[in-house]
């Protein structure tokens, strides 16, 4: 009998693992239950046979009791090495992140120490300034930023970069369950609090325009305008906008490199087991110096789809700054929130969308953004990713230099 229930729970476990699997490859909602259930049960009964077994027994002939040892060995050689490739720490070589001159700090109501940098307004002052949102979730900003985007503040406008709460020089949390879509909304509130300012421009890109977007749904009167630059989809996700054909008067084309496959290739059994523990249980199984350091792996194999000119991946290093645990639990918060649409529909606040022609973002998710902010301007720019200001940096200030003066006057 005993046999029999090792066999049976060995073959139930495999087609378990197989099944969820392919259960989420479809996206089917049985497909957590099938891993993260059947699968953990079936190989806990295999075994735990499979050691309570007794293999002296006469009615066992010698080979089965061999084959029994054997298996018993193979299993527990197993075991051990699952363990130490979950559970032994491992490193990727991302920088170590310094500070930067002229770091400033926000401690926040929300319990949040932000990172931020301050690029002055010159001249005659424009009464509104430009919050930027870095993408991610869990990304930074860096000393290309900031040089990319100081022609503005010769028009004017003061530029506050902050670093998002659990990345960059911003302080991270010992909660993880506290990193949410909802948490940066409030930090977002907060700041904008702070500024003493009656109206704020947002300037979100990729991740940062999601962020944008739920600011705007409860805050509408606190923005002057909202510029997003190679936006990420509106969530609760609506998966049938990725059907949506965009128009060929666009030209618009995938780039040869996606996103999938700088996480496959990024990504290894400890990773794995990182994520799964962090967005079921909460717990942090790697520390946050060895979590953003494999986040700053991971951002350099996955910033490869963004890119039109695949040549420039060769200069696409681990940068420092990521947070893993904040990108980690921020997009899993995402398939929770409250849908922000009803909200959002037909807002008055004015729109500039700057989009790739080959952003690795589906068109539909773009298009949501223009039937949502009826008061929009679309823009496409030639040759460019999902990194646009990297690869067209001159129609991208361009860009935004009009947009700034049309909502100006």
């Amino acid at each position: 009998m005993g046999k029999k229930i090792v066999i049976a729970a060995g073959l139930l476990a495999l087609a378990s693992w197989l099944g969820g699997r392919l259960l989420a490859s479809y996206h089917s909602p049985l497909s957590d239950f099938v891993r993260f259930l059947c699968f953990p049960f079936f190989t806990i009964v295999f075994l735990v046979t499979l050691f309570a077994l007794r293999t002296r027994r006469s009615d066992l002939a010698h080979a089965a009791r061999t084959a029994f040892r054997w298996v018993r060995i193979s299993v527990l050689s197993g075991i051990v090495i699952f363990g130490v490739a979950v559970f032994w720490p491992r490193s990727y070589g991302t920088p170590t992140l310094t500070i930067r001159p002229g770091t400033r700090y926000w401690d926040l109501p929300t319990g949040s120490r932000i990172a931020y940098t301050l690029i002055p307004g010159k001249g005659n002052k424009k009464p509104f300034p430009i919050i930027c949102l870095h993408g991610g979730p869990g990304g930074a900003f860096g000393d290309a930023s900031i040089r990319l985007l100081s022609p503005l503040a010769d028009d004017g406008y003061d530029i506050y970069l902050y670093d998002q709460i659990g990345s960059g020089l911003s302080d991270h949390l010992q909660d993880i369950r506290e990193y949410s879509a909802a948490r940066h909304r409030r930090d977002l509130e907060a700041i904008v609090q702070q500024l003493r300012v009656p109206k704020v421009i947002l300037m979100g890109h990729s991740w940062g325009a999601i962020l944008a977007a739920l600011y705007a749904a409860d805050n509408p009167e606190k923005l002057d305008g909202l510029i997003l630059t190679g936006p990420g989809p509106i969530y609760p996700i609506r998966p049938e906008l990725a059907r949506l054909p965009s128009p060929d008067s666009l030209h618009l084309r995938m780039p040869y490199y996606s996103n999938r496959q700088g996480n496959d290739q990024a990504n290894n059994i400890r990773t794995r087991a990182m994520a799964f523990f962090a967005t079921k249980f909460g717990i942090r199984l790697a520390s946050d110096r060895e979590a953003d350091d494999f986040a700053g792996y991971l951002g350099s194999l996955v910033d490869r789809s963004t890119v039109f000119d695949t040549s420039r991946i060769r200069g696409m290093g681990p940068a420092a700054g990521a947070g893993y645990y904040s990108g980690v639990m921020t997009f899993h918060s995402l398939f929770s929130i409250a849908d922000p649409r009803p909200k959002l529909r037909n807002s008055p606040i004015r729109l500039l969308v700057l989009k790739g022609q080959y952003d690795n973002q589906e068109w539909g998710y773009t298009h949501e953004y223009l039937e949502l902010f009826p008061n929009n301007t679309l823009l496409v720019l030639p040759n460019a990713g999902h990194a646009l200001s990297l690869e067209q940096p001159v129609l991208f200030l361009a860009a935004i230099r009009d947009f700034l003066k049309s909502i100006d006057k």
